[in-house]
């Protein structure tokens, strides 16, 4: 069950403060727009544990950079979001990293993976989409497992544009990343 909760008030960072603690909704706020979703699907979860171990042993190799599931990003009082994956270099994570452990602005690269039905695809396609565009993310995937697909947007002059919808026998490669290239597949075993 996932719902977008919007009654003409438009919420914050800290009116999430007031909501009970519950371990199995994830709340998010975009352009003041609260979405409180549960815990995904295990296939959900699976794939993007497999984008973040193959990120992570590529991270690993290089040293330029982490990647991470399920972190915080702040980036306004209105825009605070909890994405599935992300990869940031080393040096904008020293610059961006708050006392509390949350992101304080754009990591270079943010995955989504889609959960079925309109809310999901609206808030993922559209309004993460945009926020990820005007925060200066710079490159987008969004992994589909139940299509075992993945889209990816990146930074064309000043927004994020679909550049591959890439399927399971395609190689994802990122000029953000050197040298990774994984089988879009292994996202999704």
């Amino acid at each position: 069950m996932n719902q977008t909760i919007f009654d003409g008030v438009r919420w914050t960072t800290s009116d999430l403060e007031l909501l009970a603690t519950d371990e199995w909704k994830r709340y998010e706020i975009i352009d003041g727009e609260l979405f409180v979703t549960r815990a995904p699907h295990w296939r959900h979860q699976r794939t993007g544990g497999n984008i973040y171990f193959e990120l992570e042993i590529w991270s690993r190799s290089s040293k330029l950079g982490e990647s991470i599931a399920t972190p915080g990003i702040i980036f306004t009082n209105a825009d605070n979001v909890i994405p599935d994956v992300v990869w940031i270099g080393n040096e904008r994570l020293a610059q961006l990293l708050d006392d509390e452990g949350h992101l304080r602005g754009a990591p270079e690269l943010i995955v989504e993976v889609l959960s079925p039905g309109t809310i999901n695809e609206r808030r993922d396609r559209e309004a993460k989409l945009k926020l990820y565009s005007s925060t200066g993310v710079q490159e987008y995937w969004i992994a589909n497992w139940q299509l075992q697909q993945l889209e990816v947007y990146r930074r064309e002059t000043a927004q994020l544009k679909l550049i591959a919808t890439l399927l399971a026998d395609d190689e994802i490669t990122s000029p953000l990343l050197p040298g990774f290239s994984v089988r879009v597949q292994r996202f999704f075993v």
